[in-house]
């Protein structure tokens, strides 16, 4: 009976339920909220989902699966007598993020994805993009005078740029033991897009400026398109050399698609490559929100400070597009500036969701994804100004 006693008390002490904390407890309720709006309301189920799920993993006390055995993957080391295998899966697999392996993969992906047409044929988006990159700048300042060094604020100040993968290189190598909570907060707020940016356009916006048409855009041609990733990798690179990683994954993966003669690599950079890599940076981007270093004061506040970021460049591109509507006498439409933050498409389709809200024939997403993918290109720059600045 006493051994019987033992075997239980044995079970219960080492089981998830006895070693959980208040703080795993919030973290699994946050994961389980995540999950709702990606499912339910389909809130980028492709990004969160993901992180959602490396969450509640990270949260499950006592699976270890991210224990960092020997500390070679960015984790405090749990046996420094053991091999680098003995680490949880999720951990190995982190070290991707932490050598920027996946954000350049991810952006190799994005180039593969996205049509420049829209911005080559309204050149003027490029402004607007650079606009959207505002709130990078006043996160960065207010960070700043709340105590954090010029590095912590410049990686919290890119959460503006709606940007995951940049955000993630960027503090990679700037402020490495914030990875964590400037991942999982540039990445939901790129998710949380639909709800954070409507009510923003709105206020912003008269109902006449949200009714504008915008005039059909020029036919790009297929040269143009070819030359257009090289120049702007050439250039940009040889400005702010720390941007290329970033940018020739970008322009590399454009280049594939446009070309028009590797289309099996552009295929595989589209679709098997990307998902492949998302599903690995979602589940341990998720996976770093471990309850007990998480929920801190700094840790929260890092999360307000990327919404007042992100917010900041919403602002931006919108007040600009406000600006150019004057300026054009009422041919651009100032939705399209809030598309400026670099979260592709799902900022276009915001501004374009909105515009048929104020007018249903209007259609704005071609015009809004010139900003859009002006953002990406602004937001890659503007990391590497910053890591050439503070490194």
């Amino acid at each position: 009976m006493e051994m019987i006693k033992d075997l239980v008390i044995g079970l219960w002490e080492s089981s998830g339920l006895a070693l959980l904390t208040w703080q795993n407890a919030v973290m699994l309720l946050v994961s389980c909220v995540l999950l709702y709006f990606a499912i339910a309301k389909k809130c980028e189920p492709l990004l969160l989902v993901p992180i959602a799920f490396g969450i509640l993993l990270a949260n499950l006390p006592g699976a270890g699966i991210m224990d960092d055995a020997v500390g070679l993957f960015g984790g405090e080391a749990v046996n420094a007598s053991g091999h680098w295998y003995d680490s949880g899966v999720l951990r190995i697999i982190y070290a991707g993020v932490k050598s920027s392996v996946f954000p350049c993969l991810i952006f190799l992906g994005i180039g593969a994805m996205t049509d420049f047409g829209p911005l080559l044929s309204n050149p003027v988006s490029l402004l607007l993009g650079a606009a959207a990159q505002l709130g990078i700048y006043l996160a960065f300042v207010i960070a700043i005078l709340l105590g954090f060094t010029p590095q912590e604020a410049a990686s919290i100040g890119i959460i503006g740029g709606a940007d995951g993968p940049t955000a993630i290189f960027l503090a990679g190598k700037l402020a490495a033991h914030l990875l964590g909570p400037i991942a999982v907060a540039a990445y939901s707020y790129m998710a949380l897009i639909p709800f954070i940016q409507p009510p923003i356009m709105r206020l912003l916006t008269t109902k006449k400026e949200r009714e504008v048409e915008m005039k059909q855009l020029r036919k790009v041609s297929k040269t143009e398109k070819i030359i257009f990733p090289i120049a702007v990798l050439m250039i940009c690179a040889l400005i702010l050399p720390s941007v290329a990683p970033l940018l020739g994954m970008l322009m590399l993966g454009n280049l594939f698609r446009e070309c028009g003669v590797v289309d099996r690599l552009s295929d595989t950079a589209q679709n098997a490559l990307t998902n492949i890599v998302t599903i690995m940076l979602g589940l341990t981007v998720g996976a770093t929100a471990n309850g007990e270093t998480f929920l801190q004061p700094k840790t929260l506040m890092i999360i307000a400070l990327g919404l007042f970021a992100f917010i900041g460049s919403t602002v931006g591109g919108v007040l600009f597009g406000k600006l150019l509507y004057v300026v054009t006498k009422g041919k651009i439409n100032p939705l399209i500036g809030a598309a400026g933050v670099s979260a592709v498409p799902m900022a276009a389709r915001v501004a374009q969701n909105e515009g048929a809200k104020a007018k249903p024939t209007n259609f704005l997403l071609m015009h809004a994804m010139g900003p859009n993918v002006a953002g990406v290109i602004g937001s890659a720059v503007a990391a590497g100004f910053l890591l050439l600045m503070f490194k």
